[in-house]
């Protein structure tokens, strides 16, 4: 899930692997869909839950991308199949009252940023994050960057 400003920011989450706190990374919200959750519904959840921030379903439209990446949790091993959805929302504030306890103990701040900003900071949990910010922006803006 990526929330994008009128101005073309687009929020992310800064956190850690829970089995390396040392190492933060800038992310995207997001998680798994629980059994007979569409995919839209699982986001604008996974939204909620990890920004206070609640949206329709109905205001994602479609995804505008897929990707598979693996990454290691907990130190567990993953293969994640992820679908990309965009949402326009006005810069608000971020609540992290939904965060479980594990969660709570791995995300630690939230920021708007410009694909450019995140470069600059060279802390993309992905290297392919940049690019799907740029879609994402390009895809609340009806395809223009």
């Amino acid at each position: 899930m990526l929330p994008v400003s009128s101005e073309g920011r687009v929020l992310l989450l800064l956190g850690c692997d829970p089995a390396v706190p040392d190492v933060r990374y800038w992310f995207t919200i997001g998680g798994a869909a629980d059994d007979g959750e569409s995919l839209a519904v699982a986001g604008v959840r996974e939204l909620r839950e990890e920004t206070g921030i609640a949206v329709d379903p109905s205001a994602l439209g479609e995804p505008f991308g897929t990707f598979e990446v693996g990454f290691s949790w907990n130190g567990r091993a993953y293969v994640n199949d992820s679908t990309l959805f965009a949402v326009a929302l006005e810069e608000t504030p971020v609540s992290f009252d939904g965060l479980d306890h594990l969660e709570s103990q791995s995300i630690f701040e939230a920021r708007w940023w410009t694909p450019e900003e995140l470069d600059d900071d060279g802390r993309a949990a992905d290297p392919r994050l940049i690019d799907h910010m740029r879609a994402a922006i390009a895809h609340v803006r009806g395809g223009v960057q």
